[in-house]
């Protein structure tokens, strides 16, 4: 399904990691699709609130989660900046499709990084 949200369409994903040599970009890219999948989800589901966006964006947050391991692999982990960029994109998100009412914490609340 492509995304139809032109300010989501026109949004660099993570940017902040590929511009950081110490984020590999193919385990970013999982990350950026992860987000895109997001999208798309919310898109064709249409949360009617903000608890079924936590839904949707709790379940991205776990696939975050299973990606730690091959960031570790490629001698990288989800630290401190990751967690920043990670999460102001889950919020770009969120903002982006009209519920900038969300509480930025509740969206990655299911994270483990």
């Amino acid at each position: 399904m492509a995304i139809t949200n032109k300010k989501v369409a026109a949004h660099s994903f993570l940017q902040g990691m590929y511009s950081d040599g110490y984020f590999p970009d193919h385990v970013v890219d999982k990350g950026r699709d992860t987000l895109l999948r997001l999208c798309a989800r919310i898109e064709a589901e249409r949360p009617a609130d903000v608890a079924s966006l936590y839904v949707l964006t709790q379940a991205a947050t776990e696939e975050f989660n299973s990606l730690e391991a091959e960031f570790e692999a490629a001698g990288s982990e989800i630290e401190t900046i990751a967690r920043e960029i990670i999460a102001e994109d889950f919020w770009f998100v969120a903002s982006a499709y009209g519920f900038s009412g969300a509480d930025a914490e509740e969206l990655i609340a299911t994270r483990d990084w």
